[in-house]
Protein backbone atom coordinates (compact mmCIF):
# COMPACT_ATOMS: atom_id res chain seq x y z
CA UNK A 1 0.00 0.00 0.00
CA UNK A 2 1.43 3.38 -0.96
CA UNK A 3 1.91 6.13 1.59
CA UNK A 4 -0.63 8.92 1.92
CA UNK A 5 0.70 12.10 0.32
CA UNK A 6 -1.07 15.00 1.96
CA UNK A 7 -1.49 18.17 -0.10
CA UNK A 8 0.53 21.34 0.33
CA UNK A 9 -0.36 24.99 -0.18
CA UNK A 10 2.15 26.02 -2.80
CA UNK A 11 0.43 28.20 -5.39
CA UNK A 12 0.13 31.97 -5.39
CA UNK A 13 -2.84 34.20 -6.12
CA UNK A 14 -2.60 37.70 -7.53
CA UNK A 15 -5.37 40.07 -6.45
CA UNK A 16 -6.14 43.35 -8.18
CA UNK A 17 -7.60 46.25 -6.25
CA UNK A 18 -10.29 48.31 -7.99
CA UNK A 19 -8.22 51.49 -8.20
CA UNK A 20 -5.37 51.58 -8.71
CA UNK A 21 -4.47 48.00 -9.65
CA UNK A 22 -2.33 46.50 -6.90
CA UNK A 23 -0.83 43.03 -7.16
CA UNK A 24 -1.24 40.89 -4.08
CA UNK A 25 -0.36 37.33 -3.27
CA UNK A 26 -2.19 34.60 -1.40
CA UNK A 27 -0.61 31.17 -1.15
CA UNK A 28 -3.25 28.48 -1.48
CA UNK A 29 -3.20 24.74 -2.11
CA UNK A 30 -2.05 22.74 -5.08
CA UNK A 31 -3.36 19.35 -4.04
CA UNK A 32 -1.19 16.31 -4.59
CA UNK A 33 -3.26 13.37 -5.95
CA UNK A 34 -3.81 10.34 -3.75
CA UNK A 35 -2.15 7.18 -4.89
CA UNK A 36 -4.61 4.58 -6.14
CA UNK A 37 -2.47 1.96 -4.43
CA UNK A 38 -3.64 3.29 -1.09
CA UNK A 39 -7.10 1.90 -1.71
CA UNK A 40 -5.97 -1.69 -2.10
CA UNK A 41 -7.35 -3.58 0.89
CA UNK A 42 -5.02 -6.07 2.51
CA UNK A 43 -1.84 -4.79 0.86
CA UNK A 44 1.44 -4.88 2.78
CA UNK A 45 2.07 -1.57 4.50
CA UNK A 46 5.47 0.06 4.68
CA UNK A 47 5.22 1.53 8.18
CA UNK A 48 7.95 4.09 7.66
CA UNK A 49 6.30 5.44 4.53
CA UNK A 50 2.93 5.46 6.26
CA UNK A 51 4.33 7.98 8.75
CA UNK A 52 5.60 10.20 5.95
CA UNK A 53 4.54 13.82 6.14
CA UNK A 54 4.47 16.63 3.65
CA UNK A 55 3.68 19.18 6.36
CA UNK A 56 6.59 21.60 6.56
CA UNK A 57 8.03 21.71 10.12
CA UNK A 58 6.98 24.84 12.02
CA UNK A 59 10.55 25.70 12.94
CA UNK A 60 11.67 25.46 9.31
CA UNK A 61 9.06 27.75 7.70
CA UNK A 62 6.11 28.84 9.82
CA UNK A 63 4.13 30.27 6.91
CA UNK A 64 4.56 27.13 4.80
CA UNK A 65 3.61 25.00 7.83
CA UNK A 66 0.43 27.07 8.33
CA UNK A 67 -0.61 26.72 4.70
CA UNK A 68 0.14 22.99 4.71
CA UNK A 69 -2.02 22.45 7.79
CA UNK A 70 -4.96 24.29 6.21
CA UNK A 71 -4.77 22.06 3.14
CA UNK A 72 -4.00 18.79 4.91
CA UNK A 73 -6.68 19.21 7.59
CA UNK A 74 -9.15 20.15 4.84
CA UNK A 75 -10.05 23.46 6.45
CA UNK A 76 -10.12 25.58 3.28
CA UNK A 77 -9.26 25.63 -0.40
CA UNK A 78 -8.76 28.34 -2.98
CA UNK A 79 -11.70 30.08 -4.65
CA UNK A 80 -12.03 30.85 -8.38
CA UNK A 81 -11.57 34.57 -7.69
CA UNK A 82 -8.00 35.37 -6.79
CA UNK A 83 -7.52 36.16 -3.13
CA UNK A 84 -10.67 34.36 -1.96
CA UNK A 85 -11.01 31.04 -0.20
CA UNK A 86 -13.60 28.31 0.12
CA UNK A 87 -14.14 27.30 3.73
CA UNK A 88 -14.53 23.52 3.71
CA UNK A 89 -16.90 21.63 6.05
CA UNK A 90 -14.28 20.88 8.72
CA UNK A 91 -13.12 24.49 8.82
CA UNK A 92 -16.68 25.78 8.79
CA UNK A 93 -17.59 23.45 11.68
CA UNK A 94 -15.01 25.29 13.82
CA UNK A 95 -16.64 28.60 12.84
CA UNK A 96 -20.05 27.12 13.71
CA UNK A 97 -18.76 26.22 17.18
CA UNK A 98 -17.67 29.84 17.61
CA UNK A 99 -21.09 31.03 16.40
CA UNK A 100 -22.95 28.73 18.78
CA UNK A 101 -21.07 30.03 21.81
CA UNK A 102 -21.25 33.67 20.78
CA UNK A 103 -24.94 33.61 19.91
CA UNK A 104 -25.75 32.49 23.44
CA UNK A 105 -23.58 35.23 24.96
CA UNK A 106 -25.00 37.94 22.66
CA UNK A 107 -28.58 37.05 23.61
CA UNK A 108 -27.69 36.79 27.30
CA UNK A 109 -26.43 40.39 27.09
CA UNK A 110 -29.61 41.64 25.44
CA UNK A 111 -28.76 41.65 21.74
CA UNK A 112 -30.93 40.44 18.86
CA UNK A 113 -29.77 39.05 15.52
CA UNK A 114 -30.82 40.73 12.28
CA UNK A 115 -29.41 41.35 8.81
CA UNK A 116 -28.49 44.42 6.74
CA UNK A 117 -27.97 44.58 2.94
CA UNK A 118 -24.56 43.83 1.49
CA UNK A 119 -24.67 46.81 -0.88
CA UNK A 120 -24.17 50.27 0.61
CA UNK A 121 -24.53 53.60 -1.27
CA UNK A 122 -21.10 55.21 -1.65
CA UNK A 123 -22.53 58.47 -0.29
CA UNK A 124 -23.03 56.73 3.07
CA UNK A 125 -19.32 55.96 3.32
CA UNK A 126 -18.47 59.59 2.53
CA UNK A 127 -20.55 60.99 5.39
CA UNK A 128 -18.03 60.15 8.12
CA UNK A 129 -14.69 61.69 7.09
CA UNK A 130 -12.25 59.46 9.00
CA UNK A 131 -14.27 56.38 8.07
CA UNK A 132 -14.01 56.94 4.32
CA UNK A 133 -10.34 57.85 4.67
CA UNK A 134 -9.61 54.66 6.59
CA UNK A 135 -11.52 52.29 4.33
CA UNK A 136 -11.16 53.86 0.88
CA UNK A 137 -8.13 51.75 -0.22
CA UNK A 138 -9.99 48.53 0.68
CA UNK A 139 -13.36 49.21 -0.95
CA UNK A 140 -14.86 47.02 -3.67
CA UNK A 141 -17.29 49.04 -5.82
CA UNK A 142 -20.26 48.08 -8.01
CA UNK A 143 -20.83 50.50 -10.90
CA UNK A 144 -23.01 48.43 -13.26
CA UNK A 145 -26.27 46.65 -12.47
CA UNK A 146 -28.73 44.99 -14.83
CA UNK A 147 -26.52 45.91 -17.75
CA UNK A 148 -26.72 49.64 -16.98
CA UNK A 149 -24.38 52.05 -15.27
CA UNK A 150 -25.68 52.86 -11.81
CA UNK A 151 -26.59 56.44 -10.89
CA UNK A 152 -24.62 56.01 -7.66
CA UNK A 153 -21.87 53.45 -7.21
CA UNK A 154 -22.38 50.89 -4.47
CA UNK A 155 -19.86 49.65 -1.91
CA UNK A 156 -19.76 45.93 -1.19
CA UNK A 157 -19.99 45.85 2.62
CA UNK A 158 -16.58 46.45 4.26
CA UNK A 159 -18.35 47.01 7.62
CA UNK A 160 -21.84 48.25 8.43
CA UNK A 161 -21.64 51.33 10.65
CA UNK A 162 -22.95 53.59 7.88
CA UNK A 163 -25.96 51.56 6.78
CA UNK A 164 -26.77 50.72 10.40
CA UNK A 165 -26.91 54.44 11.23
CA UNK A 166 -29.11 55.10 8.22
CA UNK A 167 -31.62 52.58 9.59
CA UNK A 168 -31.19 53.58 13.24
CA UNK A 169 -32.18 57.11 12.23
CA UNK A 170 -35.53 55.71 11.04
CA UNK A 171 -36.08 53.49 14.08
CA UNK A 172 -34.94 55.71 16.96
CA UNK A 173 -37.14 58.66 17.90
CA UNK A 174 -37.43 58.73 21.69
CA UNK A 175 -35.41 57.72 24.73
CA UNK A 176 -37.95 54.89 25.00
CA UNK A 177 -36.39 53.35 21.86
CA UNK A 178 -33.04 53.04 23.60
CA UNK A 179 -30.89 51.13 24.05
CA UNK A 180 -31.08 49.50 20.62
CA UNK A 181 -28.75 46.50 20.52
CA UNK A 182 -28.38 44.25 17.47
CA UNK A 183 -25.93 41.81 15.91
CA UNK A 184 -25.56 40.38 12.44
CA UNK A 185 -23.67 37.38 11.07
CA UNK A 186 -22.49 38.34 7.62
CA UNK A 187 -19.75 38.34 5.00
CA UNK A 188 -17.45 41.30 4.47
CA UNK A 189 -15.36 42.36 1.48
CA UNK A 190 -12.08 44.26 1.90
CA UNK A 191 -9.51 44.54 -0.89
CA UNK A 192 -6.54 43.62 1.28
CA UNK A 193 -2.97 44.47 0.27
CA UNK A 194 -1.58 41.20 1.68
CA UNK A 195 -3.69 38.06 1.87
CA UNK A 196 -3.37 34.93 3.99
CA UNK A 197 -6.02 32.22 4.42
CA UNK A 198 -8.37 32.93 7.36
CA UNK A 199 -6.19 35.87 8.45
CA UNK A 200 -6.68 38.26 5.53
CA UNK A 201 -8.76 37.43 2.46
CA UNK A 202 -10.82 39.55 0.09
CA UNK A 203 -14.00 38.18 1.66
CA UNK A 204 -14.43 36.81 5.16
CA UNK A 205 -17.17 35.93 7.62
CA UNK A 206 -17.81 37.71 10.89
CA UNK A 207 -20.34 38.91 13.39
CA UNK A 208 -20.73 42.62 13.93
CA UNK A 209 -22.66 44.07 16.82
CA UNK A 210 -24.10 47.59 16.76
CA UNK A 211 -25.71 49.42 19.65
CA UNK A 212 -27.17 52.86 20.33
CA UNK A 213 -27.48 54.40 23.81
CA UNK A 214 -28.80 57.51 25.50
CA UNK A 215 -25.59 58.34 27.36
CA UNK A 216 -21.83 58.18 26.89
CA UNK A 217 -21.53 56.09 30.07
CA UNK A 218 -23.89 53.43 28.72
CA UNK A 219 -21.96 53.20 25.46
CA UNK A 220 -18.64 52.84 27.28
CA UNK A 221 -20.08 50.14 29.53
CA UNK A 222 -21.31 48.26 26.45
CA UNK A 223 -17.97 48.49 24.65
CA UNK A 224 -16.17 47.16 27.73
CA UNK A 225 -18.75 44.43 28.26
CA UNK A 226 -18.27 43.04 24.76
CA UNK A 227 -14.48 43.01 24.86
CA UNK A 228 -14.89 41.06 28.10
CA UNK A 229 -17.16 38.55 26.28
CA UNK A 230 -14.45 38.11 23.64
CA UNK A 231 -11.73 37.74 26.27
CA UNK A 232 -13.61 35.01 28.12
CA UNK A 233 -14.30 33.21 24.84
CA UNK A 234 -10.61 33.27 23.91
CA UNK A 235 -9.51 31.88 27.28
CA UNK A 236 -12.32 29.45 28.04
CA UNK A 237 -13.23 28.11 24.59
CA UNK A 238 -10.27 28.70 22.25
CA UNK A 239 -7.61 28.23 24.99
CA UNK A 240 -5.84 31.35 23.69
CA UNK A 241 -4.42 33.64 26.42
CA UNK A 242 -5.15 36.99 24.82
CA UNK A 243 -4.14 40.34 26.27
CA UNK A 244 -7.06 42.77 26.42
CA UNK A 245 -6.50 46.49 26.23
CA UNK A 246 -7.02 49.81 24.49
CA UNK A 247 -5.67 50.65 21.05
CA UNK A 248 -3.50 53.73 20.50
CA UNK A 249 -4.89 56.68 18.57
CA UNK A 250 -2.95 55.57 15.50
CA UNK A 251 -4.44 52.07 15.64
CA UNK A 252 -8.00 53.10 16.55
CA UNK A 253 -10.80 52.01 14.18
CA UNK A 254 -11.65 54.62 11.55
CA UNK A 255 -14.59 56.59 12.97
CA UNK A 256 -14.28 55.38 16.57
CA UNK A 257 -13.48 57.41 19.67
CA UNK A 258 -11.86 54.42 21.39
CA UNK A 259 -11.03 50.89 20.25
CA UNK A 260 -10.59 47.98 22.65
CA UNK A 261 -8.86 44.82 21.47
CA UNK A 262 -7.77 41.31 22.38
CA UNK A 263 -4.27 40.52 21.14
CA UNK A 264 -3.04 36.93 20.76
CA UNK A 265 0.52 35.67 20.36
CA UNK A 266 0.86 33.19 17.51
CA UNK A 267 3.37 30.34 17.33
CA UNK A 268 5.80 32.54 15.38
CA UNK A 269 5.43 35.22 18.09
CA UNK A 270 3.60 37.65 15.82
CA UNK A 271 0.52 39.33 17.24
CA UNK A 272 -2.98 38.66 15.96
CA UNK A 273 -5.76 41.16 16.60
CA UNK A 274 -8.40 38.57 17.47
CA UNK A 275 -11.38 40.78 18.28
CA UNK A 276 -12.28 44.44 18.71
CA UNK A 277 -14.92 46.54 20.43
CA UNK A 278 -15.33 50.20 19.47
CA UNK A 279 -16.82 53.07 21.39
CA UNK A 280 -18.00 55.20 18.47
CA UNK A 281 -19.03 58.14 20.61
CA UNK A 282 -21.34 60.37 18.56
CA UNK A 283 -19.19 60.37 15.43
CA UNK A 284 -21.62 58.42 13.25
CA UNK A 285 -24.80 59.70 14.85
CA UNK A 286 -23.76 63.29 14.10
CA UNK A 287 -22.81 62.38 10.54
CA UNK A 288 -26.16 60.69 9.93
CA UNK A 289 -28.37 62.77 12.24
CA UNK A 290 -29.27 59.80 14.44
CA UNK A 291 -31.12 61.56 17.26
CA UNK A 292 -33.70 60.94 19.96
CA UNK A 293 -35.89 63.06 22.19
CA UNK A 294 -34.73 62.72 25.81
CA UNK A 295 -36.87 62.74 28.96
CA UNK A 296 -36.73 66.54 29.06
CA UNK A 297 -38.00 66.87 25.52
CA UNK A 298 -34.60 67.83 24.09
CA UNK A 299 -33.13 66.36 20.90
CA UNK A 300 -29.85 64.47 21.49
CA UNK A 301 -27.50 62.44 19.32
CA UNK A 302 -27.19 58.79 20.33
CA UNK A 303 -23.97 57.27 21.64
CA UNK A 304 -22.89 54.12 19.82
CA UNK A 305 -20.69 51.03 19.82
CA UNK A 306 -19.71 48.36 17.33
CA UNK A 307 -17.77 45.15 17.94
CA UNK A 308 -16.70 42.12 15.92
CA UNK A 309 -14.80 38.87 15.64
CA UNK A 310 -14.29 37.00 12.39
CA UNK A 311 -13.08 33.80 10.80
CA UNK A 312 -9.54 35.01 11.44
CA UNK A 313 -10.08 33.42 14.86
CA UNK A 314 -9.89 30.05 13.10
CA UNK A 315 -6.45 31.05 11.83
CA UNK A 316 -5.53 32.10 15.35
CA UNK A 317 -6.44 28.67 16.71
CA UNK A 318 -4.30 26.99 14.06
CA UNK A 319 -1.26 29.20 14.70
CA UNK A 320 -1.54 29.08 18.50
CA UNK A 321 -1.93 25.35 19.08
CA UNK A 322 -0.82 23.48 15.95
CA UNK A 323 2.41 21.47 15.83
CA UNK A 324 4.50 19.52 13.32
CA UNK A 325 1.87 16.76 13.25
CA UNK A 326 -0.75 19.25 12.09
CA UNK A 327 -3.81 20.81 13.65
CA UNK A 328 -4.39 20.66 17.41
CA UNK A 329 -7.88 21.75 18.43
CA UNK A 330 -9.18 22.79 21.85
CA UNK A 331 -11.91 20.25 22.70
CA UNK A 332 -14.61 22.87 23.25
CA UNK A 333 -14.35 24.04 19.63
CA UNK A 334 -13.38 20.74 17.97
CA UNK A 335 -15.90 19.44 15.39
CA UNK A 336 -14.92 15.92 16.51
CA UNK A 337 -13.80 15.54 20.12
CA UNK A 338 -13.24 11.77 20.05
CA UNK A 339 -12.48 9.46 17.13
CA UNK A 340 -12.91 5.70 17.54
CA UNK A 341 -10.61 3.48 15.49
CA UNK A 342 -11.68 -0.20 15.43
CA UNK A 343 -8.81 -2.65 14.85
CA UNK A 344 -9.08 -6.21 13.56
CA UNK A 345 -6.99 -8.60 11.49
CA UNK A 346 -9.26 -11.57 10.91
CA UNK A 347 -12.76 -11.54 9.47
CA UNK A 348 -14.15 -13.39 12.51
CA UNK A 349 -12.92 -10.52 14.75
CA UNK A 350 -14.60 -7.76 12.76
CA UNK A 351 -18.19 -8.12 13.97
CA UNK A 352 -17.30 -8.12 17.67
CA UNK A 353 -14.97 -5.14 17.34
CA UNK A 354 -17.46 -3.08 15.33
CA UNK A 355 -20.31 -3.91 17.72
CA UNK A 356 -18.23 -2.79 20.71
CA UNK A 357 -17.13 0.34 18.84
CA UNK A 358 -20.72 1.28 17.99
CA UNK A 359 -21.75 0.77 21.61
CA UNK A 360 -18.94 3.07 22.81
CA UNK A 361 -19.97 5.68 20.25
CA UNK A 362 -23.60 5.60 21.38
CA UNK A 363 -22.54 5.91 25.02
CA UNK A 364 -20.41 8.97 24.37
CA UNK A 365 -22.94 10.62 22.06
CA UNK A 366 -25.65 10.23 24.69
CA UNK A 367 -23.38 12.13 27.07
CA UNK A 368 -23.12 15.06 24.64
CA UNK A 369 -19.63 14.25 23.38
CA UNK A 370 -18.91 14.83 19.67
CA UNK A 371 -17.67 11.44 18.50
CA UNK A 372 -16.89 9.79 15.16
CA UNK A 373 -16.16 6.17 14.35
CA UNK A 374 -13.89 5.35 11.41
CA UNK A 375 -14.76 1.76 10.55
CA UNK A 376 -13.56 1.89 6.95
CA UNK A 377 -11.37 -1.03 5.90
CA UNK A 378 -9.65 0.85 3.09
CA UNK A 379 -7.06 2.42 5.41
CA UNK A 380 -4.81 0.85 8.02
CA UNK A 381 -5.11 1.77 11.71
CA UNK A 382 -1.70 3.47 11.52
CA UNK A 383 -2.86 5.64 8.64
CA UNK A 384 -5.97 6.60 10.62
CA UNK A 385 -3.94 7.44 13.71
CA UNK A 386 -1.78 9.86 11.72
CA UNK A 387 -4.75 11.28 9.82
CA UNK A 388 -6.80 12.18 12.89
CA UNK A 389 -3.75 13.55 14.67
CA UNK A 390 -3.28 15.83 11.66
CA UNK A 391 -6.97 16.83 11.90
CA UNK A 392 -6.40 17.81 15.52
CA UNK A 393 -8.97 15.49 17.13
CA UNK A 394 -8.31 15.77 20.91
CA UNK A 395 -8.85 12.09 21.88
CA UNK A 396 -8.53 8.77 20.04
CA UNK A 397 -10.09 5.51 21.23
CA UNK A 398 -8.70 2.22 19.94
CA UNK A 399 -10.72 -0.99 20.20
CA UNK A 400 -9.32 -4.39 19.17
CA UNK A 401 -10.25 -8.05 19.84
CA UNK A 402 -8.39 -8.14 23.17
CA UNK A 403 -10.13 -4.94 24.29
CA UNK A 404 -13.51 -6.48 23.43
CA UNK A 405 -12.64 -9.56 25.51
CA UNK A 406 -11.56 -7.49 28.50
CA UNK A 407 -14.33 -4.88 28.18
CA UNK A 408 -11.80 -2.05 27.94
CA UNK A 409 -10.46 0.50 25.45
CA UNK A 410 -7.20 2.31 24.75
CA UNK A 411 -7.31 6.13 24.83
CA UNK A 412 -4.68 8.50 23.39
CA UNK A 413 -4.36 12.27 23.83
CA UNK A 414 -3.52 14.41 20.80
CA UNK A 415 -1.60 16.95 22.89
CA UNK A 416 0.69 14.32 24.44
CA UNK A 417 2.47 12.43 21.63
CA UNK A 418 3.59 8.81 21.67
CA UNK A 419 3.28 6.27 24.46
CA UNK A 420 3.22 8.98 27.12
CA UNK A 421 -0.23 10.08 25.96
CA UNK A 422 -1.69 6.58 25.63
CA UNK A 423 -3.56 4.80 28.43
CA UNK A 424 -4.61 1.13 28.29
CA UNK A 425 -7.40 -0.69 30.08
CA UNK A 426 -10.06 2.02 30.36
CA UNK A 427 -13.37 0.35 31.20
CA UNK A 428 -16.17 0.33 28.60
CA UNK A 429 -18.72 0.54 31.41
CA UNK A 430 -20.76 3.61 30.35
CA UNK A 431 -20.55 5.77 33.48
CA UNK A 432 -16.84 5.07 33.97
CA UNK A 433 -16.01 5.64 30.31
CA UNK A 434 -17.97 8.91 30.06
CA UNK A 435 -16.39 10.25 33.24
CA UNK A 436 -12.90 9.37 32.03
CA UNK A 437 -13.37 10.86 28.56
CA UNK A 438 -14.87 14.10 29.91
CA UNK A 439 -12.03 14.40 32.39
CA UNK A 440 -9.43 13.91 29.67
CA UNK A 441 -11.10 16.45 27.37
CA UNK A 442 -10.97 18.98 30.20
CA UNK A 443 -7.30 18.12 30.76
CA UNK A 444 -6.51 18.72 27.08
CA UNK A 445 -8.37 22.04 27.15
CA UNK A 446 -6.48 23.20 30.25
CA UNK A 447 -3.15 21.89 28.94
CA UNK A 448 -3.46 23.87 25.70
CA UNK A 449 -4.21 27.10 27.58
CA UNK A 450 -1.36 26.52 30.02
CA UNK A 451 1.09 25.76 27.23
CA UNK A 452 0.06 28.84 25.22
CA UNK A 453 0.26 31.05 28.33
CA UNK A 454 3.76 29.82 29.15
CA UNK A 455 4.84 30.45 25.56
CA UNK A 456 3.34 33.95 25.58
CA UNK A 457 4.83 34.98 28.91
CA UNK A 458 8.30 33.68 27.99
CA UNK A 459 8.27 35.85 24.87
CA UNK A 460 7.25 39.20 26.37
CA UNK A 461 10.19 41.40 27.37
CA UNK A 462 9.89 44.40 29.70
CA UNK A 463 11.80 47.30 28.17
CA UNK A 464 12.70 50.74 29.52
CA UNK A 465 14.47 52.38 26.57
CA UNK A 466 14.02 52.59 22.83
CA UNK A 467 17.19 50.56 22.28
CA UNK A 468 15.82 47.79 24.48
CA UNK A 469 12.56 47.90 22.54
CA UNK A 470 14.39 47.58 19.22
CA UNK A 471 16.46 44.69 20.54
CA UNK A 472 13.38 42.81 21.76
CA UNK A 473 11.57 43.26 18.44
CA UNK A 474 14.70 42.19 16.52
CA UNK A 475 14.64 38.95 18.54
CA UNK A 476 11.04 38.36 17.45
CA UNK A 477 9.59 39.01 20.89
CA UNK A 478 6.91 41.36 22.23
CA UNK A 479 8.17 44.47 24.01
CA UNK A 480 6.26 45.88 26.99
CA UNK A 481 7.27 49.27 28.30
CA UNK A 482 6.08 52.64 29.65
CA UNK A 483 4.76 54.94 26.94
CA UNK A 484 3.42 58.49 26.83
CA UNK A 485 4.90 59.64 23.51
CA UNK A 486 2.80 60.93 20.64
CA UNK A 487 1.65 59.67 17.28
CA UNK A 488 4.84 60.79 15.55
CA UNK A 489 7.04 58.72 17.83
CA UNK A 490 4.72 55.74 17.46
CA UNK A 491 4.99 55.91 13.68
CA UNK A 492 8.77 56.15 14.03
CA UNK A 493 8.80 52.86 15.95
CA UNK A 494 6.73 51.23 13.22
CA UNK A 495 8.99 52.57 10.46
CA UNK A 496 12.23 51.55 12.17
CA UNK A 497 11.22 48.19 13.70
CA UNK A 498 8.10 47.01 11.87
CA UNK A 499 6.31 46.81 15.23
CA UNK A 500 3.15 48.63 16.28
CA UNK A 501 1.48 49.30 19.60
CA UNK A 502 -0.81 46.30 19.95
CA UNK A 503 -2.55 47.76 23.01
CA UNK A 504 -2.31 49.48 26.35
CA UNK A 505 -3.28 46.48 28.54
CA UNK A 506 -6.11 46.87 31.02
CA UNK A 507 -3.81 45.42 33.68
CA UNK A 508 -1.27 48.11 34.46
CA UNK A 509 1.52 48.56 37.02
CA UNK A 510 0.86 51.10 39.76
CA UNK A 511 4.37 52.52 40.27
CA UNK A 512 5.53 55.79 38.61
CA UNK A 513 7.20 55.30 35.23
CA UNK A 514 9.11 57.21 32.58
CA UNK A 515 8.35 56.90 28.87
CA UNK A 516 10.88 54.65 27.14
CA UNK A 517 11.02 57.05 24.17
CA UNK A 518 10.89 60.55 25.67
CA UNK A 519 11.82 60.10 29.33
CA UNK A 520 8.68 61.98 30.35
CA UNK A 521 6.27 60.73 32.97
CA UNK A 522 4.15 57.76 31.80
CA UNK A 523 0.97 56.45 33.39
CA UNK A 524 0.77 53.16 31.50
CA UNK A 525 2.74 50.55 29.61
CA UNK A 526 2.15 49.62 25.98
CA UNK A 527 2.84 46.36 24.20
CA UNK A 528 4.73 46.53 20.89
CA UNK A 529 4.94 43.65 18.44
CA UNK A 530 5.03 42.75 14.80
CA UNK A 531 1.63 41.55 13.71
CA UNK A 532 -0.53 39.94 11.06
Amino acid sequence: MGALRLPALTSFFTVRSPAPAIKQRLRLPLRRPFSTAEKVVGAVVDKEKEKERVITPRSEDFNAWYLDVIANAELADYGPVRGTMVIRPYGYAIWEAIQEYMNVKFKETGHSNMYFPQFIPYSFIEKEASHVEGFSPELALVTVGGGKELEEKLVVRPTSETIVNHMFTQWIHSYRDLPLMINQWANVTRWEMRTKPFIRTLEFLWQEGHTAHATAEEAEKEAMQMIDVYTKFAYEQAAIPVIAGRKSRVETFAGASTTYTIEAMMGDRKALQAGTSHNLGQNFSRAFGTQFTDENGLRQHVWQTSWAISTRFVGGIIMTHGDDAGLLLPPRLAPVQVVIVPIWKKDNEKTGVLTASSSVKETLQAAGIKVKIDDSDQRTPGWKFNYYEMKGVPLRIEIGPRDVSSGTVVISRRDVPGKQGKVFGISMEPSALVAYVKDKLNEVQSSLLERATTFRDSNIVDVYSYNELKEAIAQGKWARGPWSAGDEEELKVKEETGATIRCFPFEQPEEPMKCLMTGNSADEVAIFAKSY
